[in-house]
């Protein structure tokens, strides 16, 4: 049997540090990075993994789509 887990995905080269997903996160784990894109963006990373909830909020506001929260099928460990 597998489990469903849900991991989130951050697209650094997408993200235009508009903010939002800043902003929203209600953890407020998510921050802009040092490092810079492409574009000359900073793109965001989350600070604390562990304590994200995966509510996928941040996926939802982003509107370049640089952020998404996907299920991941792993196998059950017996």
């Amino acid at each position: 049997m597998k489990t469903e887990t849900k991991e989130v995905i951050i697209i650094p080269e997408r993200c235009k540090e508009c903010g939002f997903c800043i902003e929203f996160c209600p953890k407020h784990l998510i921050l802009a990075s040092a490092e810079i894109n492409s574009k000359g963006y900073h793109p965001v990373y989350i600070s604390d993994i562990s304590q994200c909830t995966r509510c996928d909020i941040c996926g939802m506001i982003c509107p370049d789509f640089a952020i998404s929260v996907v299920s991941k099928k792993e196998p059950s460990r017996v």
